[in-house]
């Protein structure tokens, strides 16, 4: 007999159920595989669409604190780590984000994004030196992340949270129904069901979680003023591929041609939006940044 003790028994929670309609996966073909992983997948939007009101009650808690200079911090271990860091991580080059201002921490650290470390998983406080190292205030957010909702790493991130900054807002992410932590402000639950691979979260589940940080650090470029029209006018053109997107925006934005809008960039220092306002208001490069300033960065604002 083993002489560890045995693990809590999960085997109530919905991602770790057998699904039925896979039970024979073993034997099909390529192709049959193929198809009942599609089909499979289509049980993610329907929980995109359950999570929408819980999303959005979140999102509208996290802007006005977003604005007066909080962060946004997710918490997680493995495959929900890896998405939390992601999302963070592609933040300052889509939107020009400040470095920190939307921040990934995962069990184990940077080395867990490549090399698997589930032991670590298991520490409540695991997070806890990296949380104080923040300096959390009231006006941040952290986010735990847990497909199974039953975590210890991303759980207690969120009681954490609460002692460091006890106005900190706490919201904890997903796929499996729960009751909500004492900790958390904002439950949101994306009901993905069992696995096509029984207890295998990088699939429906992972696929969910992606999704639903999309919509999270999206709409709060959004709703803070990074996107104009469906445009990513934030952006700064520092290699080749982002000054021929910028040019394009600035040419859509202006009605410039291709080699006047690289110019237009080159003048207002890379800068999309500063472009667009010294072409729309008749401004110098200085003129436009002030008005962007004025205006907290809104391109909508400063055109006028």
């Amino acid at each position: 007999m083993s002489s560890r003790p045995s693990p809590a028994d999960r085997a109530h929670i919905q991602t770790e159920h057998r699904n039925p309609r896979t039970a024979h996966l073993h034997t099909l073909s390529t192709r049959e595989c193929v198809d009942l992983l599609r089909a499979e997948d289509a049980a993610v939007l329907s929980a995109l669409e359950a999570a929408a009101p819980a999303l959005t009650e979140f999102i509208e808690a996290l802007t006005p604190r977003f604005l007066s200079g909080g962060r946004l911090i997710y918490v997680g271990a493995g495959t929900s780590g890896r998405l939390g860091v992601l999302d963070a991580s592609e933040a300052p080059p889509t939107f020009q984000l400040e470095p920190g201002r939307i921040v990934g921490l995962i069990a184990g650290g940077d080395p867990a994004l490549r090399v698997s470390s589930e032991g670590l998983e298991d520490d409540p406080e695991g997070a806890a030196a990296e949380l104080q190292r923040l300096a959390l205030t009231d006006a941040d957010c952290v986010l735990g992340i847990a497909a199974g909702a039953t975590t210890p790493y991303a759980r207690g991130s969120l009681g954490i949270a609460k002692r460091l900054a006890s106005g900190c807002l706490t919201g904890f992410l997903t796929c499996a129904a729960c009751e909500a932590p004492s900790d958390v402000d904002h439950l949101i639950v994306l009901p993905t069901g069992p696995e096509v691979l029984t207890g295998s979260t990088r699939m429906k589940a992972g696929t969910a979680t992606k999704l639903a940080l999309n919509t999270i650090s999206t709409t709060l470029m959004i709703r803070t003023g990074r996107v104009y029209e469906n445009l990513m006018v934030d952006l700064r053109a520092n290699n080749d591929k982002l000054r021929d997107r910028a040019a394009r925006i600035v040419s859509t934005l202006t009605g410039l041609s291709r080699e006047e809008a690289f110019g237009l960039l080159d003048e207002a220092g890379g800068s999309v939006k500063v472009a667009v306002v010294m072409h729309r208001r008749g401004v110098s490069m200085q003129d436009a940044l002030s008005l962007l300033e004025a205006h907290e960065g809104r391109l909508d604002r400063a055109l006028g």
